[in-house]
């Protein structure tokens, strides 16, 4: 049974602390002096009201979200959330069309990092800040957040963080579902605070320094150069952001272990293990064929294509270089990254690599049962056997992916778009990357986009950051029958 009051009493709170949070930027608007106040204060007030509304849908509060009601609060909170933030742009004027705007507020939750802005250089400093501060709440979901606050007021919170716990884990750092959300949040905090201070003390000003280290913790690629991070042409920054893209990468639990000094119990995860092998791998093929395109190999040339092989793999989208001015097998490699994604558990968005690391092993013993069909052959992950529904699950989640993608891009071709672009534009919002091929690579940005094609990827962004079946589940007749 869904419980539509419950749905929304849940919604009004997230809108309550969206609205909330947009007073986080009124500071920065006076600082500044960028003549913002007015737009902040009116979207937070509306969005506080809209909250309150919701809210008083259901009076009491012990409230018990059950599994059908959750995935339609995740769904509907996500969406809600992006209808809402979206204000400020509106109501200051720097984003005219409700396409842009939705484009632009969907890619900072979804921690996507396209934009439909074309100088942010020009955008005023409390809009910018509301941008990075979107990427940074999308991060590890506000739902996750929201987690640690429901119990407080008698809600129930475990059937939201199954359906926002980004990625096919079980891991957990503590049993109780409340305290794994605190803990994981200060965990991102810490790191987010960490990166900012190194970022600082590296000649970025306080404002640029907050701003990249809130989008590189949430992966999510919102800068506030027009540049990102080739405006700094500084090896010290850029490796700082290459070491922070590959720990936001990385499970939160793993990295949990590893700061808590169970280091072994950490380099278990084979997860992991293939996720350092992996890219270690990629930046060595990379460099290997650089020089059939490029003349001249330096230390620079390695810190772009490290940069770029990390900001795509952990779906940063972070930008020192054009990648697709490498040649056509290195766009080709970047192409293929968008399929990947980092870890499960992690802020990155994408498949993730477990997924691919248990399709493998499938397919490598694949052959195995071929010649031994009657033998009893198991798919192991760290030391335990993959159950077969959740081999199923992962299978199916690959096929309606890669069919998504598919539709997803003949349906932006429709709108105008070349096939080279629309299939990058999919590949990288389905994978909450950024920037693409074609004529949407890093260099570009999304303003060329018809508004039907902004409204289908922002809809792509949506997917990918609640991992499909979470929304896709509410266009089943069966997700709204009775029993």
């Amino acid at each position: 049974m869904i419980l539509f009051r419950d749905a929304g009493h849940v919604l009004g709170i997230l809108l309550i602390i969206l609205g909330a949070g947009m007073l986080i930027c009124l500071p920065v608007s006076l600082f500044y002096r960028d003549a913002q106040h007015n737009a902040l204060l009116l979207s937070s007030g509306v969005t506080v009201v809209a909250g309150f509304l919701l809210f008083r849908l259901r009076r009491r509060t012990n409230l018990q979200i059950n599994k059908r009601t959750g995935y339609l609060v995740v769904t509907m909170g996500w969406i809600g959330i992006s209808l809402f933030s979206m204000l400020p742009y509106l109501f200051s004027g720097s984003l005219q069309h409700v396409a842009d705007a939705f484009f632009e507020s969907m890619s900072g939750f979804s921690t996507t990092g396209a934009s439909v802005i074309a100088d942010v250089e020009n955008v005023a400093p409390s809009l910018l800040f509301w941008r990075s501060f979107t990427q940074w709440i999308g991060g590890m979901g506000i739902i996750v957040l929201s987690v640690a606050i429901l119990p407080l007021l008698g809600i129930g919170g475990i059937e939201l963080f199954v359906a926002e716990a980004p990625g096919p884990t079980s891991d957990k750092i503590h049993p109780r579902i409340q305290e794994t959300a605190k803990r994981l949040w200060y965990l991102y905090v810490g790191l987010t605070f960490a990166a900012f201070a190194l970022l600082y003390g590296q000649g970025m000003s306080g404002f640029d320094a907050i701003n990249h280290a809130m989008t590189t913790m949430a992966t999510g690629g919102f800068s506030t150069r027009n540049a990102s991070i080739a405006y700094w042409d500084h090896a010290g920054i850029q490796y700082t952001i290459v070491l922070f893209m590959f720990l936001a990468g990385t499970n939160f639990t793993i990295l949990y272990f590893f700061i808590t000094g169970r280091w072994r119990r950490a380099w278990a995860s084979s997860e992991f293990r293939s996720y350092l092998l992996g890219t270690a791998l990629l930046v060595f093929l990379a460099i290997t064929l650089f020089p059939l395109y490029q003349r001249h190999f330096s230390e620079q040339a390695f810190r772009d294509i490290l940069f770029q092989v990390i900001s795509i793999i952990t779906t940063t989208g972070f930008v020192t270089a054009d990648y697709t001015s490498w040649g056509s097998a290195l766009t080709f490699i970047f192409f293929l990254l968008m399929f990947s994604g980092a870890s499960a558990g992690s802020t990155a968005g994408g498949i993730k690599i477990v997924r691919h690391m248990v399709f493998l092993k499938n397919s490598w013993l694949e052959f195995k049962r071929i010649i031994h069909p009657r033998g009893m052959v198991r798919i192991k992950v760290d030391g335990q056997v993959v159950a077969p529904r959740i081999l199923t699950h992962i299978m199916v989640f690959l096929l309606v992916y890669m069919a998504t993608f598919g539709l997803g891009t003949l349906a932006l071709t429709a709108t105008g778009v070349d096939l080279v672009s629309a299939g990058g534009a999919v590949a990288t919002c389905l994978g909450n990357i950024g920037p693409g091929i074609g004529n949407l690579g890093p260099m570009d940005n999304f303003s060329g986009v018809p508004d039907a094609g902004k409204w289908i990827l922002g809809f792509m962004m949506l997917l990918g950051r609640l991992e499909l079946f979470t929304v896709l589940v509410l266009f089943t007749p069966f997700f709204w029958r009775a029993n």
